[in-house]
């Protein structure tokens, strides 16, 4: 792994003030928003956060995962959801396999960017949304080198094939939404 993966256990992913910054509620309302919308993956899930969220909106969920303890940790919290151990790299699933593929800051992570931004287009049917930290330093999250600019964004999704890409400036965050 990488020195931009994080490592510190599931525990601190879901603790009352990171829960907080990460505004899930909007982030998924965001997600959502252009409606029919029934089945997402989650990549790289982290503790199942996310896909939680999503889940308990009434949509079919699935989730990936590196890391076992992740894995485990989702179990734990979501026991019949469909997770499986994988990279962002390599998805275990067939094409357009999912309405939306949601990555929740996992994406400075990844080992190869285009091949990633590749594999999320080869499982959505309709978009990709993508979470990351906002290009700035910040007392929170990753350091600033570790950190993606949205030009960058739009040059791999438009090197992906997407046909569209909307930046939605959250609080702390920003979501990219990537259209096919």
């Amino acid at each position: 792994m990488n020195d931009r993966v994080y490592n510190r256990g599931a525990d601190p992913l879901r603790s009352p003030e990171r829960v907080s910054w990460l505004e899930v509620n909007r982030v998924v309302d965001n997600c959502l928003i252009n409606g029919d919308i029934v089945s997402v993956l989650d990549i790289g899930t982290g503790s199942g956060l996310f896909v939680e969220e999503f889940g308990k909106r009434g949509l079919s969920v699935a989730a990936i995962d590196p890391n076992p303890e992740m894995i485990t940790a989702t179990q734990n919290i979501l026991p019949n959801i469909d997770i499986r151990k994988a990279s962002a790299e390599e998805v275990p699933f067939k094409d357009n396999s999912f309405d939306l593929v949601f990555m929740g800051l996992v994406f400075h992570e990844v080992d190869n960017y285009l091949l990633s931004i590749k594999e999320a287009y080869r499982i959505a049917k309709k978009e990709v949304s993508i979470l990351e930290w906002e290009y700035l330093e910040q007392d929170f999250g990753p350091p600033l080198k570790h950190r993606l600019k949205s030009s960058f964004f739009e040059e791999l999704a438009e090197k992906a094939g997407f046909k569209k890409v909307e930046i939605i400036k959250l609080t702390n965050l920003i979501l990219y939404k990537l259209y096919k």
